[in-house]
Protein backbone atom coordinates (compact mmCIF):
# COMPACT_ATOMS: atom_id res chain seq x y z
CA UNK A 1 0.00 0.00 0.00
CA UNK A 2 1.42 3.34 -0.81
CA UNK A 3 2.44 5.06 2.13
CA UNK A 4 0.35 8.16 2.79
CA UNK A 5 2.27 11.26 2.68
CA UNK A 6 2.52 13.88 5.20
CA UNK A 7 0.02 16.84 5.01
CA UNK A 8 1.13 20.58 4.18
CA UNK A 9 0.50 22.46 6.82
CA UNK A 10 -2.60 24.73 7.32
CA UNK A 11 0.14 27.85 6.57
CA UNK A 12 0.18 26.50 2.89
CA UNK A 13 -2.49 27.94 1.63
CA UNK A 14 -1.14 31.50 2.41
CA UNK A 15 2.36 31.02 1.56
CA UNK A 16 3.51 33.62 -1.28
CA UNK A 17 6.21 34.03 -3.61
CA UNK A 18 8.22 36.66 -4.24
CA UNK A 19 11.76 38.44 -3.38
CA UNK A 20 14.60 37.26 -4.83
CA UNK A 21 14.15 35.73 -8.24
CA UNK A 22 17.78 34.93 -8.37
CA UNK A 23 17.87 33.55 -5.37
CA UNK A 24 14.26 31.32 -6.38
CA UNK A 25 16.65 30.27 -9.89
CA UNK A 26 19.54 28.65 -7.38
CA UNK A 27 16.38 27.27 -5.32
CA UNK A 28 15.08 25.68 -8.61
CA UNK A 29 18.75 24.43 -9.83
CA UNK A 30 18.63 21.66 -6.62
CA UNK A 31 15.26 21.59 -6.16
CA UNK A 32 14.51 20.19 -9.89
CA UNK A 33 17.44 17.87 -9.12
CA UNK A 34 15.27 16.21 -6.34
CA UNK A 35 12.36 16.41 -8.08
CA UNK A 36 13.99 13.83 -10.78
CA UNK A 37 14.16 11.44 -8.45
CA UNK A 38 11.51 11.90 -6.56
CA UNK A 39 7.89 13.76 -7.67
CA UNK A 40 7.45 10.17 -9.56
CA UNK A 41 5.11 9.98 -6.75
CA UNK A 42 2.41 6.83 -6.54
CA UNK A 43 -1.31 7.09 -6.15
CA UNK A 44 -2.71 6.32 -2.87
CA UNK A 45 -4.29 3.29 -2.85
CA UNK A 46 -7.27 3.23 -4.74
CA UNK A 47 -7.78 -0.07 -5.84
CA UNK A 48 -11.54 -0.02 -6.12
CA UNK A 49 -11.15 2.04 -8.83
CA UNK A 50 -10.80 1.58 -12.32
CA UNK A 51 -7.65 2.47 -14.03
CA UNK A 52 -7.22 5.71 -16.16
CA UNK A 53 -6.85 4.97 -19.69
CA UNK A 54 -4.15 5.26 -22.02
CA UNK A 55 -2.52 8.45 -22.25
CA UNK A 56 -2.06 9.80 -25.97
CA UNK A 57 2.03 9.98 -26.46
CA UNK A 58 3.83 12.68 -28.67
CA UNK A 59 5.50 11.57 -31.53
CA UNK A 60 9.35 10.28 -31.40
CA UNK A 61 9.97 13.70 -33.92
CA UNK A 62 8.40 16.09 -31.80
CA UNK A 63 11.22 15.65 -28.64
CA UNK A 64 13.26 17.03 -30.81
CA UNK A 65 11.56 20.14 -31.81
CA UNK A 66 12.06 23.66 -30.79
CA UNK A 67 10.36 24.93 -28.11
CA UNK A 68 7.50 27.41 -28.89
CA UNK A 69 7.76 31.15 -28.13
CA UNK A 70 5.20 31.53 -26.60
CA UNK A 71 4.24 35.05 -24.85
CA UNK A 72 6.70 37.10 -22.56
CA UNK A 73 7.03 35.52 -19.15
CA UNK A 74 5.05 36.76 -16.24
CA UNK A 75 6.36 38.12 -13.05
CA UNK A 76 6.02 36.20 -9.68
CA UNK A 77 3.05 35.42 -8.50
CA UNK A 78 1.23 31.68 -6.60
CA UNK A 79 -0.98 30.23 -8.40
CA UNK A 80 -4.83 29.92 -6.83
CA UNK A 81 -7.13 28.24 -9.21
CA UNK A 82 -6.12 25.63 -12.30
CA UNK A 83 -9.05 25.25 -14.93
CA UNK A 84 -9.07 22.87 -17.95
CA UNK A 85 -12.07 23.32 -19.59
CA UNK A 86 -11.44 20.25 -22.35
CA UNK A 87 -11.73 17.71 -18.80
CA UNK A 88 -13.51 20.09 -16.90
CA UNK A 89 -10.68 20.77 -14.25
CA UNK A 90 -11.71 23.79 -11.73
CA UNK A 91 -9.57 22.93 -8.86
CA UNK A 92 -7.43 25.11 -6.09
CA UNK A 93 -4.08 24.54 -5.49
CA UNK A 94 -2.08 23.87 -2.28
CA UNK A 95 2.21 25.06 -2.27
CA UNK A 96 4.41 21.25 -2.43
CA UNK A 97 7.41 20.78 -0.76
CA UNK A 98 10.00 18.49 -0.27
CA UNK A 99 9.34 17.18 2.82
CA UNK A 100 11.59 15.46 5.56
CA UNK A 101 11.57 12.08 3.58
CA UNK A 102 13.75 13.74 1.18
CA UNK A 103 10.54 13.39 -1.44
CA UNK A 104 7.99 15.48 -2.76
CA UNK A 105 4.95 15.63 -0.84
CA UNK A 106 1.89 15.31 -3.62
CA UNK A 107 -1.49 17.44 -2.27
CA UNK A 108 -3.19 15.78 0.49
CA UNK A 109 -5.24 12.59 -0.17
CA UNK A 110 -8.61 13.27 1.68
CA UNK A 111 -9.55 15.98 -0.95
CA UNK A 112 -10.20 14.73 -4.57
CA UNK A 113 -9.91 18.27 -6.37
CA UNK A 114 -6.69 19.87 -5.29
CA UNK A 115 -4.06 20.15 -7.28
CA UNK A 116 -0.52 20.96 -6.55
CA UNK A 117 2.90 23.39 -7.25
CA UNK A 118 5.99 22.59 -6.73
CA UNK A 119 6.97 25.99 -4.47
CA UNK A 120 10.43 26.27 -4.60
CA UNK A 121 10.36 26.22 -8.26
CA UNK A 122 8.96 28.98 -11.10
CA UNK A 123 5.53 30.05 -10.20
CA UNK A 124 3.43 29.33 -13.54
CA UNK A 125 3.77 32.50 -15.91
CA UNK A 126 7.01 33.27 -14.49
CA UNK A 127 10.66 32.30 -16.65
CA UNK A 128 11.34 28.69 -16.31
CA UNK A 129 9.44 25.60 -16.19
CA UNK A 130 6.45 25.69 -13.31
CA UNK A 131 5.76 21.98 -11.56
CA UNK A 132 2.16 20.92 -11.15
CA UNK A 133 0.75 17.68 -9.40
CA UNK A 134 -1.90 16.32 -8.35
CA UNK A 135 -3.41 12.46 -8.32
CA UNK A 136 -5.28 10.47 -10.73
CA UNK A 137 -7.72 8.87 -7.95
CA UNK A 138 -8.01 8.11 -4.08
CA UNK A 139 -9.58 5.84 -1.69
CA UNK A 140 -12.99 7.07 -2.45
CA UNK A 141 -12.28 7.55 -6.12
CA UNK A 142 -11.43 9.60 -9.45
CA UNK A 143 -9.69 12.69 -9.07
CA UNK A 144 -8.78 15.86 -10.13
CA UNK A 145 -6.56 14.46 -12.65
CA UNK A 146 -8.58 11.18 -13.87
CA UNK A 147 -9.21 12.32 -16.85
CA UNK A 148 -5.37 14.16 -17.54
CA UNK A 149 -4.82 11.62 -20.11
CA UNK A 150 -7.68 13.01 -22.45
CA UNK A 151 -5.85 16.25 -23.14
CA UNK A 152 -4.94 16.76 -26.52
CA UNK A 153 -1.78 19.26 -27.98
CA UNK A 154 -3.74 22.31 -28.59
CA UNK A 155 -5.63 22.48 -25.51
CA UNK A 156 -5.40 24.87 -22.58
CA UNK A 157 -4.61 25.14 -19.76
CA UNK A 158 -5.56 28.50 -17.16
CA UNK A 159 -3.82 29.52 -13.61
CA UNK A 160 -5.63 32.16 -11.96
CA UNK A 161 -2.96 34.17 -9.62
CA UNK A 162 -2.63 35.60 -6.45
CA UNK A 163 -2.01 38.87 -8.55
CA UNK A 164 -5.16 38.78 -10.66
CA UNK A 165 -3.46 37.98 -13.94
CA UNK A 166 -4.75 34.92 -15.47
CA UNK A 167 -1.93 32.75 -17.16
CA UNK A 168 -2.97 30.43 -20.16
CA UNK A 169 -1.31 27.67 -21.58
CA UNK A 170 -1.43 25.90 -24.52
CA UNK A 171 -0.57 22.08 -24.28
CA UNK A 172 2.08 21.16 -27.14
CA UNK A 173 2.34 17.15 -26.14
CA UNK A 174 0.54 15.12 -23.57
CA UNK A 175 2.77 11.94 -22.84
CA UNK A 176 3.58 8.69 -21.20
CA UNK A 177 6.15 7.79 -19.81
CA UNK A 178 7.10 4.27 -17.33
CA UNK A 179 7.97 5.33 -13.58
CA UNK A 180 11.28 3.18 -13.88
CA UNK A 181 12.44 5.06 -17.35
CA UNK A 182 11.40 8.75 -15.92
CA UNK A 183 13.21 11.09 -18.37
CA UNK A 184 13.97 13.67 -15.50
CA UNK A 185 15.99 16.15 -17.46
CA UNK A 186 13.29 16.21 -20.09
CA UNK A 187 10.55 16.75 -17.77
CA UNK A 188 11.99 18.90 -14.53
CA UNK A 189 15.42 20.65 -16.77
CA UNK A 190 15.16 24.76 -16.74
CA UNK A 191 13.54 25.91 -20.21
CA UNK A 192 14.11 29.01 -22.14
CA UNK A 193 10.59 30.51 -21.85
CA UNK A 194 7.71 30.24 -19.39
CA UNK A 195 6.50 26.41 -19.51
CA UNK A 196 4.39 24.12 -17.67
CA UNK A 197 4.45 20.33 -17.00
CA UNK A 198 1.30 18.48 -15.35
CA UNK A 199 1.84 15.49 -13.71
CA UNK A 200 -0.10 12.25 -12.54
CA UNK A 201 -0.06 8.72 -12.71
CA UNK A 202 -0.95 6.89 -15.00
CA UNK A 203 -1.03 3.25 -17.25
CA UNK A 204 -2.20 0.04 -15.43
CA UNK A 205 -2.09 -0.01 -11.56
CA UNK A 206 -0.15 -2.57 -10.27
CA UNK A 207 -2.62 -4.78 -7.15
CA UNK A 208 0.66 -6.17 -5.85
CA UNK A 209 2.13 -2.48 -5.66
CA UNK A 210 -0.97 -0.36 -5.17
CA UNK A 211 0.52 1.73 -7.50
CA UNK A 212 0.48 2.71 -11.40
CA UNK A 213 3.20 1.86 -13.58
CA UNK A 214 3.85 5.33 -15.78
CA UNK A 215 3.01 8.75 -15.02
CA UNK A 216 1.22 11.25 -17.65
CA UNK A 217 2.97 14.54 -18.33
CA UNK A 218 1.58 16.65 -19.79
CA UNK A 219 4.16 19.49 -21.74
CA UNK A 220 2.87 23.30 -21.99
CA UNK A 221 3.79 26.68 -22.37
CA UNK A 222 2.40 30.17 -21.89
CA UNK A 223 0.40 31.07 -24.88
CA UNK A 224 -0.95 34.60 -23.46
CA UNK A 225 -2.39 36.18 -20.11
CA UNK A 226 -4.96 38.92 -18.87
CA UNK A 227 -6.38 40.41 -16.26
CA UNK A 228 -8.98 38.27 -14.52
Amino acid sequence: MAKQPPQPGAQAATTTTGGDSSSRVLVWATGAALLGAFLIYNSVDASDAAPPSEAVVAQATAHAAAPPVGAPPLPASRPTLLTIPDIGVSAPFTPLRIGASGKLDPPRADDNNLVGWYEAGPTPGEHGNSIVAGHVDTKTGPAVFYLLDMVKPGSTAEITRADGVIAKFKVDSVEVFSKDHFPDQRVYADTPNAQLRIITCGGTYDQSKKDYTDNIVVFAHLDSSRRG
